[in-house]
Formats: structure tokens, sequence, C-alpha cells
């Protein structure tokens, strides 16, 4: 079977996919697979099994990264992500006529750029697939297969800067008022005063929370894998309390369940938070997605003058930079500093008034007499 077919032969259940375009024909593809496991090794080999029936070049050796992607303990979704641009990459390089990946040049690499453009798709998505190419020839690098050449001159996709959004203090006024269940109660309150990321709220446990030290540990990081804590504010934690007692009769070990219907007990997804964020967005009339309260969050912070490491800590940012965002959209602390600030620039460099020049002109005249 050759690799065509094989990407048509996709599972209806998943829900990574590279959709298929009006493009040549090794673009006319669809990926699919389920990636709800949490094991690399699992990931790796519905990947190796599908890469081993593909007319590709080099499988060999994309075998050999992915191999080196699980041993550094990266996500099942980084896999499936790294191996989707792989594949496009590759297909491209067939589509060429080359069979081998040491004739891979800076030129190709320039050309897959022009060809996902040509296609259509969002210079972010680009950028991330770039990204995973370039990371592959990175690999090939260090394994003496390709040449440095490629990596001679950065190539870098001017992306449009996107900063992030913190909600109308108004607009979050009108959404709590109507949040009446006690659950979504809970969480949404939980995702703005902690600004959790939805996956790590998804994932905590009931041995993660402690109510009585006002705190969740968070033991790994939806992103970048780093453990920190988090806190409750008092709503947070009455919220929490309340729904707490009503979900005494679940033995699930995670925190936020399905509350009806046949998958109640079990744990509730990340669709379902949306769907219930999007019901509640529509009854306030508002626009507001998770994220906007992680952003929320943040910004609020910030606001009330809290260091940017703590806010760093809280939100679980590798970076400071990352974190420095929040400044540029935090307005009431830009405009606390500004106005401080251009007070004293005034006073040093505002020009006298006349009256001040008279009053001198007097006194100066009047020394000038009683010297005579």
């Amino acid at each position: 079977m050759n690799g065509h077919s094989d990407l048509q032969q996709t599972s209806k259940s998943s829900d990574f996919k590279i959709p298929a375009v009006n493009a040549p024909q090794y673009y006319q593809t669809r990926l699919r697979f389920k990636i709800n496991s949490k094991d690399c090794l699992e990931a790796l080999g519905q990947i190796l099994k599908r890469l081993v029936r593909m007319d590709l070049p080099g499988k060999d050796q994309v075998a050999a990264y992915l191999r080196h992607l699980m041993l550094g303990n990266r996500r099942p979704r980084t896999l499936y992500s790294r191996f989707g641009a792989i594949i496009l990459f590759l297909g491209l390089i067939r589509e060429s006529g080359r069979i081998s990946l040491e004739a891979i040049t800076r030129r190709d690499v320039e050309a897959f750029i022009e060809r996902e453009q040509d296609r259509g798709i969002k210079i972010t998505t680009i950028r991330t697939r770039l990204v995973s190419v370039q990371a592959f020839l990175r690999y090939l690098l260090e394994e003496g297969i390709v040449s440095a050449e490629l990596f001679s001159r950065r190539i870098r996709l001017q992306l449009p800067e996107r900063l992030p959004r913190a909600m109308d203090p108004d607009d979050l006024r009108k959404l709590l008022s109507v949040i009446e269940d006690i659950r979504d109660r809970a969480m949404i309150l939980v995702l703005l005063r902690t600004g959790l990321r939805i996956g790590e709220l998804l994932n905590t446990q009931m041995a993660d929370v402690h109510l009585k030290e006002r705190k969740i540990e968070i033991d790994e990081g939806e992103k970048n894998r780093l453990g920190r804590v988090v806190y409750l504010s008092d709503d947070a934690l009455s919220a929490l309390e309340a729904y707490m007692q009503k979900r005494k009769w679940a033995k699930e070990k995670r925190v936020f369940l399905v509350q009806k219907g046949p998958q109640r007990g079990k744990p509730i997804s990340v669709r379902g938070i949306q769907k219930r964020i999007e019901h509640y967005s529509q009854r306030a009339e508002i626009r507001v997605s998770c994220h906007h309260l992680r952003h929320t969050m943040a910004t609020q912070l910030l606001n009330a003058d809290a260091d940017l490491v703590t806010i760093q800590d809280l939100l679980g940012h590798s970076l400071i930079t990352t974190t420095q965002c929040y400044c540029r959209v935090s307005n009431l602390k830009v405009q606390r500093d500004y106005y401080k600030a251009i007070k004293v620039v005034m006073q040093r460099t505002q020009p006298r008034r006349e009256v001040d020049f008279e009053l001198n002109d007097k006194s100066a005249r009047g020394e000038q007499s009683v010297t005579n």
C-alpha cells in the first residue's frame, strides 16, 4: 500500500488533522490520529505504523528523529504535530524527484514556505510547521546527513503581533452574574482567579486541591511541564467548596466532572468547558473564551501592582518576556505610571509664567536701588 492510500484511511474519532486542499497530489491528504493517550510510546507506535507504508525519502531518519523526541519526554501531541509537518516537507522533496535527504538545500525550505503560502495556510500555522521542519533538519545536521549551509542564514517569517486580550470589567461582571450552576461557577472562577490553562484545570485531581491552604498544586504545566502552585481567592474558594460538597458521590480522581447524561461522573472535556463558556457569554451578550480568563487574571494583577516575576510564576511562563506582553495591555498601570512621571517632567521643563518673570524683574530692580 502506498503513502497516498494510507493517508486517506483514517479514523473518524481523531482530532488532529491536516485538511485536504486543492494543491499538488501529495497535499491532497488527510492525517488523523487518536491522541487521547498520554503515552508517548503508544503515540510513536501509531506514527511509525503509518510511516512505514508511506512512499517518502528518509523514512529511517524520520523514525529515528521521532524516537529521539520520545526519549526527550515530548508530549504525544508534539510527536503528531512534528510528524505532520515533516511529511509535508518530505512530500515536496519527493515531488522534486529526489530520494535522498543529503540533497536537501536551503532552497527546498524556502520552496516549502512558498508552497504553504500558495495553499492559503495561515502564517502562524506556516511558522509552526517551519519550526518543526527546521528542528528535524538540525537533527539531520547533528547526524552528519545534511549540510550546515541550510542554516547559514536564518529564515524568519514576519508574524502579526497579537496582544493578549483581557476582559472589560463590565463584561466580567455580566458574565459572573449569569452563572448559576455550582460546577460551572467553580470552573470559571478558578480559571479566572488562578490563571490556569484549560488543560491544567481538566487534569487537576482531588489530591491537588488543598482547600484549607487555599491552593492548587499543578504537578506538570500544560505547555512547559513545569510544576507550580496557584492560590484561591475568596470567591473562587467559596465556589470550589460548594462544588466539592455537590460532587461527594463521585469516585473519579479528577475534579470537574460531567453532571448529566450517559457520561455522568466522567471528567469533563475541553469542548465541554468551552460550550459552557459559550453558553454564558451568549446569555450575558458578550464575547469571551477560556483563554480570555487567563489574560484577565494576569492583567488585573498587574494593574494591582503585583510584581511581574510573581505573575510569571502564577501563570507558569518559562520566560519573563512572555509575561511582559501583559504590560502592554495593562492600561491602568500604564496610565498611573505615565501621569506620575509626566508630572515630574512638566515641573522640571515647563516655562515660567509671565507673572513669575515680572516678580523676579521687580525684585531685581529693588535690590539694585538699595545697593545704589
